[in-house]
């Protein structure tokens, strides 16, 4: 069976119902088979089209009402497919203003966006500012610590040095001893008597007393053809009229103005001139770190109160490196001993040129008569009311202290003498109204101001003053005539000493 549909050339009132039926002839000719197109004139001579469709599923032709139910439910599918093509429509113009809002929001917001990104991009420079800031700390601090081991390595280098040396020298020393011993020298109760200058009479000490420091007992002068012309009278007399001088009988408790901020500060030497010249005055400080093979660095305080706040106004680099704690400022200069050698230097400060250098005839140095706690203190520079002085010990004075006047401006040694008191048996000295003082222990809490020389009578004693190492690693003690005070490095500290001299 097939199912015909008609369409003619010029239609009837029927139209919109032939159109219907035309359209559900074309659906279901989807699924046919076949299709067959006719043309031919009807009777009235009107040319009729005439196609012919077998139905996939119907076996034969619908009845007209069953024709309308398919028209019916055509049009309601027409309908429903009109809905969705609107509802389609007011989705897409829904997303067209969305997408012209979202086109707008994007044109509004460039400047925003920028802005936010250079904020972004600037809090990420300072992060990277920051860890290279740290990133730097650390080195520093690593390069801090490379450089302290190295100076402790140096420091037990220079200990074990010094064990050996020390060492040997009591094997000797015991050896000595037991010679003079033998020797049966004679003893005296008076250890403090007087000796006439240039005598060689071998000094009478008392062997079971403190007053035995030095292997060597006579008490001698360097002979003038040593060194200098020596003066008529062989002592060097403080002037008439002098202000303040007197003998040492009290040291107070030290007072601290001052601690080294790292491992090169163990021990050094701070200082004040006693005498200024211009630019400078009586509060302008220096001070120097010790520790290293390469000591060159002076600091220059204008002020005390820079000094205690550890900001210095200048800092000065020596043209050679210096050697121990035994630097002292006097009449606008610095004087100090070259490393590894018997040389004084005088540095001029103000014009940051050398002045003078002049070596001390046969004085020991680096570590061949030091002081007894080390440091290569052979050659010790001091200040008092009369000038500049050097302490020292040679070969043929057998280790015993030896104490020369220098002339500021030349370094020429202009007095010589020779004392009875063994340099490596005291820890430091200092002079005070051309008197030499000697301190104990550089260690000990609880040490002592043990002898004094007078270099103007030539006479020698015990004495038994308390000194206070608050710190218990006393380096350097120097006195300073103008402020009346010892000024004293122990232990990374910086500090001072009021003192009590009795009247001449």
């Amino acid at each position: 069976p097939r199912f015909f549909c008609a369409r003619c050339c010029s239609f009837g009132p029927e139209m919109p119902a032939v159109q219907l039926l035309l359209l559900a002839c074309l659906v279901w000719d989807v699924g046919a088979r076949t299709a067959q197109l006719r043309k031919a004139n009807d009777q009235s001579g009107r040319c009729q089209y005439t196609f012919s469709v077998v139905s996939p599923n119907e076996s034969s032709c619908p009845e007209q009402s069953q024709a309308m139910s398919v028209i019916r439910n055509l049009q309601r599918d027409s309908s429903t497919q009109r809905l969705d093509l609107e509802a389609t429509k007011a989705r897409l113009s829904s997303l067209e203003s969305l997408l012209h809002q979202l086109t707008l929001d994007q044109a509004a917001r460039p400047q925003d966006t920028q802005e936010g990104l250079q904020r972004e991009l600037g809090t990420l420079r300072r992060e990277r500012d920051q860890l290279e800031t740290q990133t730097r700390e650390l080195e520093t601090a690593y390069n801090n610590l490379l450089r302290d081991k190295s100076v402790l390595e140096e420091e037990k280098k220079r200990l074990r040095q010094e064990n050996e040396n020390l060492a040997r020298r009591l094997e000797s020393s015991s050896q000595e001893v037991a010679r003079l011993r033998r020797g049966q020298c004679p003893q005296t109760r008076d250890t403090a008597r007087a000796v006439p200058p240039g005598s060689r009479e071998v000094s009478t000490w008392n062997l079971d007393t403190l007053a035995f420091q030095e292997l060597k007992s006579k008490l001698t002068e360097v002979p003038a053809s040593r060194i200098l012309k020596e003066s008529p009278s062989g002592y060097l007399r403080s002037r008439e009229g002098d202000n303040g001088c007197g003998e040492l009988v009290w040291v107070g408790e030290p007072l601290t103005l001052r601690t080294a901020e790292t491992i090169t500060g163990k021990y050094g030497v701070w200082m004040r001139d006693p005498k200024p010249t211009y630019p400078y005055t009586q509060e302008t400080t220096w001070r120097i770190d010790t520790v290293g093979t390469d000591v060159r660095q002076v600091f220059e305080y204008d002020l005390i109160s820079q000094f205690m706040q550890g900001y210095p106004s200048k800092v000065h680099i020596l043209p050679r490196p210096l050697e121990s704690t035994g630097a002292v400022v006097y009449s606008g200069s610095l004087y100090f001993q070259g490393a590894e050698s018997r040389t004084v230097i005088r540095y001029e400060l103000n014009t940051e040129t050398v002045k003078a250098e002049k070596e001390i005839p046969g004085a020991g140095y680096h570590g061949q008569f030091p002081y007894s706690w080390g440091g290569y203190t052979d050659i010790d520079l001091a200040v008092d009311e009369a000038g500049l002085w050097v302490i020292y010990s040679t070969d043929e004075a057998k280790g015993a202290i030896v104490l020369s006047k220098l002339n500021p401006d030349n370094l020429e040694l202009e007095q010589t003498w020779e004392t009875n008191i063994r340099k490596q048996s005291v820890a430091n000295a200092f002079i005070i109204c051309g008197t030499l003082y000697t301190v104990s222990s550089y260690s000990s809490a609880d040490a002592t101001i043990n002898f004094a020389y007078d270099t103007g009578t030539g006479i020698s004693k015990t004495l038994t003053i308390p000194f206070k190492n608050r710190y218990k690693y006393s380096s350097m003690i120097d006195y300073n005539p103008l402020e009346k005070k010892l000024f004293a490095w122990d232990n990374l500290n910086m500090v001072t000493y009021d003192i009590k001299l009795s009247k001449i």
